[in-house]
């Protein structure tokens, strides 16, 4: 009775690896594949999956019986065509030994997938799956952290946030109490990696370039931005000022300070995005002798964003007693009267937007094609 031990290689990765002709059966020839394999690629599992089938080869020669050891691997450009490859040689292999049974082993769920075919053609009796146990020694970890320490972005990425965290955890537990100091320092590594992770620090490697650029020709949206981000600190500055101790007894108590907060800057930031999009809208009119349609939607959705938050801002306020009525024209304005109001306006302000975008983009496509006309 002749048992076949029989390795499956569906993914061909011993004939891309040396080249050999399949199948390859007998025990010498199967032991030289081995050391060609493991010369080529000693991390491919495909060496330890042929080591197993000469070591099951071995026991059941040790135990009396009959066992052929052979190797057979897919090839094709297509699973079918490996499939079928495979198909082959267990053919030939049938042919040249006539084996009763065999032992299939294997190294990944995709070889298994040859099962159907080597049992079509004879009986299985086992099927051997190899599992690659990986060292873990301290020689790996310290083999795997040099590698890790070789690679600077890694490096600078991880230590170096990790490492600031480290020195001055023992400053804020001095300072602080213990969930104040885990706090911060959570805090610090969250903004370590929003840093890396948004790309933060490639844009503030490309700025000085581009503002230099942005300079020498001669752009409008140099100077307006930087009186945007003026504008933008005045804002902020004053919505701090603009928020006062509130009584506990008032309800919504963590939503008053916010919404003073919006209130006082919210015209000031409104007026720092109309800047900046009134230095981009000339930049693009400079170049190209037009503006694009979403530059000159743009204003009009600052002012009408501006308007909806100033004016939810001042119905909770209002509603809070922080704020008097609104007076129009001598008439005091109810809260939900005045977020109307507001509501209203905005979208009257985003609707003229859309008209006055339209009415340019058609003027100038109608001018566009005058100068074309012959």
């Amino acid at each position: 009775m002749t048992t076949l031990v029989l390795c499956v290689d569906r993914a061909d990765d011993i004939g891309r690896t040396v080249g050999v002709s399949m199948p390859v059966d007998g025990w010498d020839a199967v032991r030289s594949l081995v050391t060609e394999v493991g010369l080529a690629d000693p991390e491919d599992s495909t060496v330890n999956c042929l080591l197993e089938s000469l070591r099951v080869t071995r026991d059941l020669r040790s135990d009396g019986e009959d066992a052929m050891v052979a190797v057979v691997s897919g090839a094709g450009n297509s699973a079918v065509g490996a499939d079928r490859s495979v198909a082959a040689q267990i053919d030939t292999l049938l042919d040249r030994h006539d084996p009763d049974s065999a032992i299939v082993v294997t190294d990944s769920a995709d070889d298994e997938r040859l099962l159907p075919i080597v049992e079509s053609r004879l009986p299985v009796d086992s099927v051997d799956r190899v599992v690659v146990r990986q060292a873990r020694d301290i020689e790996s970890t310290y083999y795997l952290l040099k590698q890790f320490l070789a690679d600077e972005q890694l490096r600078s990425t991880v230590l170096v946030p990790l490492g600031v965290g480290l020195l001055l955890l023992p400053v804020l537990l001095v300072r602080f109490s213990v969930g104040v100091a885990l706090a911060g320092l959570a805090s610090l590594l969250g903004a370590a990696v929003l840093y890396k992770g948004l790309a933060i620090d490639d844009y503030l490697a490309r700025l000085p370039d581009r503002t230099r650029e942005a300079l020498y020709s001669g752009q409008v949206s140099v100077v307006t931005y930087a009186v945007a981000g003026g504008l933008t600190l005045v804002g902020g500055f004053l919505g701090v000022l603009a928020v006062s101790p509130v009584d506990d007894s008032v309800s919504g108590v963590s939503l008053v300070p916010i919404m003073q907060f919006f209130y006082s800057s919210i015209p000031w930031l409104a007026l720092a995005a109309l800047t900046a999009s009134a230095g981009r809208l000339l930049d693009e009119l400079i170049d190209a002798d037009r503006v694009p349609r979403p530059y000159l939607n743009l204003p009009f959705g600052v002012v009408a964003l501006g308007l909806v938050v100033r004016g939810f801002a001042g119905y909770f306020l209002e509603r809070e007693g922080v704020l008097t009525h609104l007076q129009l024209f001598g008439v005091p304005i109810p809260p939900t009267e005045r977020l109307a109001l507001f509501v209203v306006s905005a979208i009257v302000v985003s609707l003229a937007g859309v008209r006055i975008a339209a009415t340019v983009d058609d003027a100038d496509d109608a001018d566009a094609e005058t100068v074309d006309r012959p």
